[in-house]
């Protein structure tokens, strides 16, 4: 997962129990799942993209080891296995299962395992072909939805799939702005191996089109206080474009989620209402 290092380790360990529950069949819970290290230093650094021990109450513990792969590798058997034994020696009291999850657009060609002299070695193969994005989307989970990034949208463009994806989550959690913006970023970070961050962020400006309010967004705030300050000064441009964007927020959110939406103190926040009124 290209970018997994700069998300926080609550969200990293959220995708990491929504991979195993939708995509792999496992019922694993939130606290169920600990985070481990995956560096290793050789020649170059290696990282697993998710490795972590699980514990189930009544069940005997194990490592999960989870790769994402967006390309056919000739070589990804060979490298799952230097995970594997690089894991198997870190963790050598559990049990490993490993799953390689693909998601690219050329049919899948890689073998699960190779076999070579006195060596039998296998891995399992999630192929998100024969995942619709839609069996995802109509769980109506947000967790689902986020993971529906990576199935396939069949005949459906690229573009209006993510729309649709996007615009699910919007009606999911548009009320409960923290929420979402985790979610939403948890969607930007997968939708990454599908290169279809420009659609993402197309969907996203057409939310904010629609209903300014509706997509809580600091850089909206910037992007009104640039606009005046053109015509009024940079500095209170700024000013008077951040209070407009609060206004506009106030009227759907408490005082103190709009404060946390735009990284505003809850003073500040009820000042500009008062002024406003």
């Amino acid at each position: 997962m290209g970018q997994k290092d700069v998300i926080s380790k609550h969200l990293i360990k959220r995708l990491a129990v929504d991979l195993a529950v939708y995509l792999l069949g496992l019922d694993i819970a939130y606290d169920e799942l600990e985070l481990l290290s995956s560096e290793q230093q050789r020649v170059e650094e290696r990282r697993a993209d998710l490795l972590a021990r699980v514990k189930k109450q009544g069940e005997p513990a194990f490592i999960l080891h989870v790769e994402i792969q967006n390309d056919n590798d000739r070589q990804m058997p060979l490298r799952m296995l230097r995970y594997y034994t690089d894991a198997a020696f870190q963790y050598s009291d559990l049990p490993l299962k490993q799953y390689l999850i693909y998601i690219g657009k050329a049919p899948l060609k890689m073998a699960d395992g190779m076999k070579a002299e006195m060596l039998d070695y296998r891995y399992r193969i999630i192929d998100m072909h024969h995942i619709d994005y839609r069996q995802l989307l109509n769980k109506d989970s947000p967790d689902a939805i986020v993971l529906s990034i990576l199935g396939d949208f069949k005949d459906t463009p690229e573009r209006q799939a993510v729309n649709e994806i996007v615009s699910r989550l919007y009606r999911k959690l548009g009320d409960q702005p923290k929420r979402f913006r985790e979610y939403f970023y948890m969607m930007e970070i997968l939708s990454d191996n599908r290169h279809l961050k420009d659609f993402i962020k197309e969907a996203e400006q057409m939310i904010t089109q629609v209903n300014v309010e509706n997509l809580p967004s600091y850089e909206l705030g910037m992007e009104k206080g640039l606009e005046k300050g053109l015509e009024q000064g940079l500095e209170q441009g700024l000013e008077q474009g951040m209070s407009l964007l609060v206004i506009r927020l106030l009227k759907k959110y408490s005082p103190e989620a709009v404060a946390e939406m735009v990284e505003l103190s809850l003073e500040t926040v009820l000042a500009i209402k008062n002024n406003y009124k």
